[in-house]
């Protein structure tokens, strides 16, 4: 990276506003993902509904000033998805691979952030949009392809690996290096909303995964699903309801956890 470059990413993350809207972001990751879990929840006690970040902004455009809170969530996402392009480009972490390993996290962060940021747009301006097709005809037009095949199987395996790590970091507490939590009964209860919401959104991801190798394999597009696919597949397996009850619970107290990470997040 340049010294410009650098000197730019720094000068923006010293910056106290910048700060507060990054923080803002992640409080906006909590009401999305608590969102998310409440339509699980749902859907495991039979109900329906759209169990992804769609339907969670969905019902934020739904609901009183619901508009005003979709534009404080396209802000605090893009303040987020610039946070971690600044982060990406101040790290100097001195093994070459881990340097770009993290560059490559970042960057990763930063899109996912963009995505669900841009959709969040599309709802602040008074559009919807239908977030479930995409994967089905990405899919399709991956199938219709010579090495669709392959490819729709390395992007669930991607897909997969990535509720792996999820998983592992809940698991490992490996979230713990990025917050100054405090002492006591609240750092305690924060770091264990931080384990059951990484590990439940890591399953709730890897299904999602499995379900593109899946339409990969059987050459069916309607397989494929992202996380609200996912989610329904969950409530038809054996104990499927009490399963996705589970996840759902686990996705609000990862939401409850971004909220906690609003507050003491190294930054």
């Amino acid at each position: 990276m340049t010294s410009s470059a650098t000197s730019a990413a720094r000068a923006a993350q010293d910056s106290t506003a910048f700060r507060i809207f990054a923080r803002v972001g992640y409080a906006v990751l909590g009401i999305l993902h608590i969102l998310i879990g409440a339509i699980a929840i749902t859907i495991a006690l039979g109900g329906g509904g759209e169990a992804d970040q769609g339907g969670a902004l969905q019902q934020v455009q739904q609901t009183p000033g619901g508009v005003f809170l979709l534009w404080v969530i396209v802000i605090g996402l893009a303040a987020l998805a610039i946070w971690q392009i600044t982060e990406a480009v101040v790290e100097r972490d001195p093994d070459a691979k881990k340097r770009w390993g993290y560059r490559v996290k970042y960057l990763g962060t930063a899109v996912a952030y963009i995505s669900i940021g841009v959709t969040a747009l599309v709802y602040a301006l008074g559009c919807s949009s239908d977030s479930s097709d995409a994967p089905q005809s990405l899919s399709a037009q991956l199938l219709a392809t010579p090495w669709g095949v392959a490819l729709l199987v390395l992007i669930g395996l991607i897909v997969a690996a990535l509720g792996v790590v999820f998983i592992v970091r809940g698991i490992t507490r490996a979230f713990e290096k990025n917050l100054s939590s405090p002492s006591g009964t609240v750092g305690k209860g924060i770091i264990a909303f931080g384990v059951a919401g990484y590990v439940a959104k890591g399953i709730a991801i890897g299904v999602a995964g499995v379900l593109f190798v899946v339409a990969a394999f059987t050459h069916d597009p309607e397989s494929a699903g992202g996380l609200d696919a996912a989610l329904h597949t969950l409530a038809t397996l054996p104990f499927g309801p009490v399963i996705l009850w589970v996840v759902g619970a686990g996705l609000i107290l990862y939401g409850l956890f971004c909220f906690a990470r609003a507050r003491y997040a190294r930054m």
